[in-house]
């Protein structure tokens, strides 16, 4: 872990185009499927040959990629003769902004990964510590081509991937998708739901003769609610536990949170309480806020 503390420093939004090579089993596809969560656009076990290629892409003005990341490694057999002249005449395309991140792990963690995933070493050596053991002094000299280099050895998966995050974090401007789902449920949870908010507790328009076939968007059931005795501590308290889950989901890497807010047939309680959530939580930065009322037009 030691490395990767020393690297922590930021990908940076000036750095379109990031490099990922290192050793078999150091993590490099997990990190790359991190960098496609953030907004990237990824592919994992480029040919070598093809790394100029692919950056004459990205520098066309009618590409609308605007940041892009590849894997290159000993998969490739021609990846040690091709990969250095490659790079430098990457470097010297002065608008790229390319950053090559080397990813490495102990002997021992490597050999701990190659044995649990019973993968062979593409090194082809008989023995998986051989393999390793050529691979790290084959890629020695590549090692000392990296901006950044990132030990993975005390790096759970999900370490690995908010590690990734973190240093990439301000390279693209992706956010974490928070849709609000209102429904009822006598049409049954909603399967995406992450969250459920049950507001059954609050008193029920239906049950008023000139609300009952209104619906939540209407001011008169939205005034019903909010004069609730419970609606402002709920709203207040819901908003308080999101307002701490959101940042942790968002530093673990997921991508989208799904709230269901659900009531007895979905047209009413439901539809007013997601609305007035929707409200409170546009203030929080680095979301993208959806709102969904699934049941809203059905018949009570």
């Amino acid at each position: 872990m030691n490395s990767s503390r020393r690297t922590t420093s930021l990908i940076g939004k000036e750095a379109r185009f990031v490099v990922l090579t290192g050793l078999s089993g150091s993590g490099k596809s997990e990190a790359i499927r991190a960098l496609e969560d953030l907004g990237y656009f990824c592919v994992d076990n480029l040919p070598t040959s093809l790394m100029e290629t692919f950056a004459d892409m990205l520098s066309r003005r009618d590409q609308p990629i605007g940041h892009a990341a590849v894997v290159v490694d000993m998969r490739d057999p021609q990846f040690l003769s091709q990969f250095p002249r490659g790079l430098r005449n990457l470097r010297r395309r002065k608008t790229l902004g390319i950053v090559v991140i080397f990813l490495e792990a102990s002997d021992a963690a490597l050999v701990r990964r190659f044995s649990e995933t019973r993968r062979p070493h593409p090194i082809g050596a008989d023995q998986i510590l051989d393999g390793i053991l050529q691979e790290r002094s084959r890629l020695e000299s590549v090692k000392q081509l990296a901006d950044k280099v990132f030990d993975t050895s005390d790096l759970t998966v999900h370490e690995l991937r908010r590690g990734f995050m973190e240093l990439s974090h301000g390279g693209t401007d992706k956010q974490l998708v928070v849709t609000l789902v209102s429904f009822g449920y006598k049409q049954g949870i909603p399967l995406e739901a992450d969250l459920l908010l049950d507001v059954r507790f609050l008193p029920n328009p239906y049950f008023v003769p000139a609300l009952r076939a209104l619906s939540g968007r209407d001011s008169d059931v939205q005034e019903y609610i909010d004069k609730a005795e419970a609606t402002e501590t709920f709203l207040d308290k819901t908003i308080n536990l999101l307002d701490f889950l959101i940042p942790q989901y968002s530093r673990e890497g997921k991508s989208y949170l799904t709230v269901g807010i659900g009531c007895t047939g979905g047209r009413h309680r439901s539809v007013v309480i997601a609305d007035r959530l929707r409200r409170r939580l546009r203030r929080i930065k680095r979301i993208r806020l959806r709102i969904k009322h699934r049941d809203i037009f059905l018949e009570s």
